[in-house]
């Protein structure tokens, strides 16, 4: 986005991105913070959406990758990583391939919250009828 748009087109941008990516799960986010925080949902939409993951650098499977490892490794973020599971599958990755971060993960930031991500994988894949991960 170039620096003469407005906010509110910066946030269609981002909106746009984020239906693309996460559909009614990055909705809901939004959603859940109009009542409480609605500067921070803006600012999710419009700046994490809008401005960084739209950005031409990575492909958005690469960018759930990385998503995903970050996650992990600051652990405590569960439902997060929920979100972004079903954006990691919406935006190409495999089941295998979710599974296989979080081994790598294991490496860099312990068994505990490679095991965490992993469990959070396993709810979103039986709930999306992926079971078994072959």
């Amino acid at each position: 986005m170039g620096e003469s748009t407005t906010r509110e087109e910066r946030y269609e941008h981002g909106l746009a991105m984020l239906d693309a990516v996460d559909g009614t799960a990055g909705a809901n986010v939004i959603e859940s913070l109009k009542d409480v925080a609605p500067e921070l949902g803006h600012q999710i939409v419009a700046w994490g959406f809008g401005e960084i993951y739209s950005r031409p650098g990575l492909e958005p499977r690469d960018r759930q990758l990385v998503t995903l490892g970050m996650l992990t490794a600051l652990g405590g973020c569960e439902p997060q990583l929920t979100v972004h599971i079903n954006a990691a599958l919406n935006v190409g990755l495999t089941p295998q391939q979710i599974i296989e971060a979080f081994l790598q993960s294991a490496a860099y930031c312990g068994f505990p919250r490679a095991l965490n991500a992993t469990l959070t994988a396993k709810k979103v894949f039986a709930e999306r009828g992926l079971l078994p991960v072959e």
